[in-house]
């Protein structure tokens, strides 16, 4: 019995010897080994085992954005500066001198009045203001002959002769009827031989350069709006014509009826295609709170809301996310979420809480490295 158990305790040690050899010097033990869960797997063998347990996905990286707050409004167009030119007296009209729709220049005559009482005035002023010339020359030849009254009287009468006709000068030329600035003419309705008075319209000149668009926000933008501040505007004839200019002015306080703060905004006009009295489209943007940006795809749902799958420490996390605003390409989240946080776009449906994720690609325009196997 003593010889049965030692030759078994031989034969169980030459077993122990000849499995030894096998694990250490046969290459295609390794395998068979780590299938029977006696020794570990290589580093390389054991990502890979894991890579094949994780969930591939495609991820994008967040960024920020801001908030687009946008008003919108519609306003009345007039040119830059406009001048109604009305005669300074009355009278006949005598000639017109430009005609309808072109561009005037400062001084230049847009018509003429009758004048000969106002000629014959001019002259006879002229004529009074020579003799006093004369006069005060033979004064002054006397000499000694001649009192200091005299002398002081010539004087007078021939400032009093040059007064005189300044004034008839002055008379004469309020018979022609000027541009007083710059700019187009209208249409002209008045024909020589017309009366005029000082309330009559003999043309209207615009310079519209620019245009002036006044235009009314809402009283929650008071403290938003300011001088220079960017304007998109459009004629409400034209949708297809974008036109860009900038906040000229802002009105000091809020229409208590309407609850409406006026504001004027400036459009350059320098080809000449806008009008005074076209209607305009005018849209005002500001800019809001940043918040984290997500692609629409990275957005769930569930019953507690909606969320995002994060992708964290190569693990998939739930981040709720409140939508705040939705853009062309963007959502903006409320959400824990920091710039170049990875977020899952593809792949969302296989993913379960602290789930292993592996990063099948990032999204274009990404911005950020791998994470995960």
């Amino acid at each position: 019995m003593r010889k049965v158990a030692t030759q078994g305790l031989a034969a169980l040690a030459m077993l122990a010897a000849a499995f030894a050899v096998w694990a250490l010097f046969v290459p295609s033990a390794k395998p068979v080994l780590q299938a029977w869960g006696l020794i570990a797997p290589a580093p390389e063998r054991a990502a890979a085992m894991q890579a094949q347990d994780s969930v591939r996905v495609v991820a994008e990286a967040v960024v920020m954005a801001a908030v687009d707050d946008r008003a919108t409004a519609i306003g009345d167009g007039r040119p830059f500066r406009t001048v109604t030119v009305v005669p300074e007296v009355t009278g006949v009209l005598e000639t017109v001198e430009v005609t309808s729709g072109i561009m005037v220049e400062p001084g230049q005559v847009i018509a003429t009045l009758r004048n000969e009482a106002e000629t014959i005035a001019r002259d006879r002023a002229a004529l009074v203001l020579a003799d006093a010339e004369r006069t005060l020359t033979r004064v002054e030849a006397l000499a000694g002959a001649a009192t200091e009254l005299q002398r002081i009287e010539a004087r007078l009468s021939r400032e009093t002769a040059a007064l005189a006709l300044r004034e008839a000068e002055l008379h004469l030329d309020k018979r022609r009827i000027t541009a007083p600035i710059s700019g187009w003419l209208g249409i002209l309705s008045l024909e020589p031989g017309d009366q005029v008075t000082p309330s009559t319209a003999i043309a209207q000149i615009d310079d519209r350069s620019s245009l002036l668009v006044d235009f009314r926000l809402p009283e929650r933008f008071v403290a938003r709006v300011s001088e220079r501040m960017a304007v998109k505007a459009h004629p409400l004839s034209r949708p297809d014509m974008r036109l860009e200019g900038a906040v000229r002015a802002v009105d000091n306080r809020v229409d208590p009826a309407s609850r409406t703060l006026l504001v004027q905004a400036m459009l350059p006009n320098g080809d000449d295609v806008l009008r005074g009295g076209m209607a305009f489209g005018i849209t005002l943007d500001f800019r809001g709170q940043d918040f984290p940006a997500v692609p629409p795809l990275a957005v769930q749902w569930s019953a507690d809301g909606s969320f995002v799958w994060a992708v964290r420490d190569g693990l998939a996390q739930v981040v709720p996310a409140t939508i705040i605003q939705r853009n062309a390409d963007k959502v903006l989240v409320d959400a824990a979420l920091s710039p170049g946080d990875l977020v899952v776009t593809e792949g969302t449906q296989s993913l379960r809480p602290g789930i292993p994720v592996a990063l099948r690609e990032l999204a274009q325009g990404a911005g950020a490295s791998p994470a995960g196997g």
